[in-house]
């Protein structure tokens, strides 16, 4: 057992042992454990035994192109593990990519709970187990641009450049627990500088080129970075004063390959920090979240869900700035995939996405609800870009029914969707073993204690609503705290339950399922009525595309709810398709829960992440009621 303090490292310290459930916020009563256990204790494991090999499984081998019209090929066999592939971290303790994998399948959810122990050794390096520990020749990324360019590095021209990366910043006086702030697009020198920060101890703040001035003027100032790492299309933007050194990095400049390769990695501690988040937030200045280096060992949404072969293309549609895309980068590479990364020329565009992941053949993709809808937009997608899927999975925000059934239907996939939180990812989440019930987030994680929890941190009855709560320090991911806050640090890390703020209910089965944040519920002449679930409702009638759905001060009934809504390329505004959709999701939902008022809109506000701010629905239905 451990206990980290960071204060020294301007860290909001609080102990963070695992499996040590701190009295910080006040600890439930013996009855309300033993509740607890009673329900979730088959998916408890004890936090402090070291973990064991993970549950292995069988693998089908790629599938041949394939769209709508192309047969799902039946499954074969996985090669073995090769003694490249098997060779790993036998100095670290940590699982190898063999032991991972294995040969046999898990069979059902309860078998791959009951198999899961966590092993987090006391010395652990990202940038050491992510990229060192490769051979040479293996393929590690395949880059292009949007303009066409094309690169294929393999482990060892990446290692070069991640042990050049390492000694550019340790010439800047970058040294063990300094920040490094970086602004690049998505290159393999981005990557580079990210484990070479990793080598030298330093806490990595990555920034998306799509930030506005004012939230990176924010994050530069809160966190005092020792140095900063952009391009020349982005250096003007920032004031030199700001930061300590100011590198400017561009592919093919010099910066990097004009400096040693020697390898170069300190010897850190799986508690030291290594990764710093800023929240997107829908109120107030965005906050650091701090993680250790063992958080990228919770990652098992590439074990369990995605189950990703070593060898095989994989694709993350995330910007390399957010949880949800430095972990499909890391995740799938500590497993020997080889990254297939398009970097865009500005926002997203769905016939780009789809034509390079058809022209690589990737077998293995990560995306969001947002970049889904987008392709929806596409007629005959299976058709005009087929592809070698073999898993699709999903995170950032709630996947709507309607997108699961248009993957399927064109590609014959059906897209695994999983949640969780910049603080603590993922909580919850489908399986290729387990059923998928379409809208369902589908249960916790091997090895994460998750619960649906009342107000006062009571387990509701299953079919209640209740907050999804995850018990502290149980597992690796768990946050260091915010950055430089320790009030906030105590307040939300330093209980016995990291509460998410947002709602769920857990079925008779032990699905979950989202009803939005624990702050967006409607009440509505008495009914509680999830956001959620009406704007699913919405995304089902065929002239929507995207749906937003808030309370709206009601004289009469306190509130109703209002949708604001997208139409689909084809669809006008009228009073007779307002009447039409209003009947079309009370017919689904019921009379308290469809929309009793509805406006059209060219576009709905979202966080950069692609989250939709009801907030700022709620704050304008405020001042209009306000304003009359």
């Amino acid at each position: 057992m451990r206990t980290v303090r960071l204060s020294a490292l301007d860290v909001a310290a609080v102990p963070l042992a695992y499996g040590q459930l701190l009295p910080v916020r006040g600890s439930p009563s013996a009855p309300v454990a033993r509740e607890y256990d009673q329900r979730y204790g088959e998916r408890i494991r004890d936090p402090d035994r070291a973990l064991g090999k993970a549950r292995s499984h069988s693998e089908p081998a790629a599938p041949s192109l394939r769209g709508r019209n192309h047969p799902r090929p039946s499954p074969a066999p996985r090669p073995a593990a090769t003694a490249d592939t098997a060779v790993r971290l036998e100095s670290t303790g940590v699982a190898t990519v063999a032991e991972q994998q294995g040969s046999q399948p898990w069979r059902s959810y309860e078998q791959a709970c009951a198999g899961h122990e966590w092993r987090v050794p006391e010395r652990y390096n990202i940038a050491a187990d992510v990229c060192d520990r490769h051979p040479r020749s293996q393929p590690a990324m395949i880059w292009e641009r949007y303009d066409g360019a094309t690169r294929e590095l393999t482990w060892g021209e990446l290692q070069d450049l991640a042990n050049q990366a390492a000694h550019l910043l340790r010439e800047h006086g970058v040294g063990k627990g300094d920040r490094v702030a970086v602004v690049l697009p998505s290159t393999p020198e981005a990557a580079a500088i990210f484990f070479g920060v990793w080598k030298l101890g330093a806490i990595l703040l990555s920034m998306s080129v799509l930030y506005g001035d004012e939230s990176i003027r924010h994050r530069l100032a809160d966190s005092s970075p020792k140095v900063l790492v952009t391009d020349s299309a982005n250096a003007n933007r920032f004031d030199p004063a700001a930061v300590g050194s100011r590198l400017v990095l561009d592919p093919g400049d010099g910066l990097l390959t004009g400096r040693p390769s020697d390898h170069i990695c300190e010897d850190t501690s799986a508690d030291d920090p290594a990764q710093l988040y800023y929240t997107s937030g829908t109120t107030g200045m965005a906050k650091g979240i701090v993680h250790a280096h063992r958080y990228i060992l919770a990652h098992e949404e590439f074990v369990y869900c995605h189950e990703v072969q070593a060898g095989e293309r994989f694709h993350g549609m995330g910007e390399w700035a957010w949880a949800a895309g430095i972990a499909p980068l890391l995740g799938p590479w500590r497993l020997g995939a080889v990254q297939c990364v398009y970097q865009r020329k500005g926002g997203f565009d769905p016939h780009l996405q789809l034509d390079f992941l058809s022209r690589h053949q990737v077998t293995n993709v990560f995306t969001t609800p947002t970049a889904m809808r987008a392709m929806m937009a596409v007629g005959n997608a299976g058709e005009r870009y087929p592809q070698r899927f073999r898993r699709v999975c999903s995170a950032g925000e709630p996947l709507n029914p309607e997108a699961i059934r248009w993957f399927r239907e064109q590609y014959g996939v059906t897209v695994l969707d999983y949640y969780g939180l910049t603080e603590s990812y993922p909580l919850c989440a489908n399986f290729p073993f387990l059923a998928v019930r379409e809208g369902s987030m589908g249960k916790p994680m091997p090895g994460w204690q998750v619960a649906i929890l009342d107000p006062d941190e009571r387990p509701v009855e299953r079919g209640e609503r209740g907050e999804i709560c995850l018990r502290a320090r149980s597992n690796p991911h768990y946050p260091l705290g915010y950055w430089r806050d320790e009030e906030a640090t105590a307040e939300t890390f330093g209980g016995q339950w990291f509460h998410t703020k947002d709602a769920a209910r857990e079925d008779e089965d032990g699905y979950i399922w989202y009803e939005g944040r624990a702050d967006d519920v409607i009440i509505a002449a008495g009914y509680r009525i999830g956001p959620f679930e009406v704007e699913s409702a919405c995304l089902e009638h065929p002239a929507v595309l995207e749906a937003a759905v808030v309370a709206s001060p009601d004289d009469v009934r306190g509130h109703v709810v209002k949708a604001f809504i997208v139409l689909a390329e084809g669809h006008q505004r009228s009073e007779e398709l307002t009447d039409d959709i209003k009947g079309f999701v009370r017919a689904r939902l019921s009379a308290y829960a469809y929309p009793r008022r509805i406006e059209f809109v060219d576009e709905l506000p979202k966080t950069l992440t692609g989250k939709i701010r009801r907030i700022e629905l709620r704050e304008r239905e405020g001042r209009r009621t306000t304003t009359g």
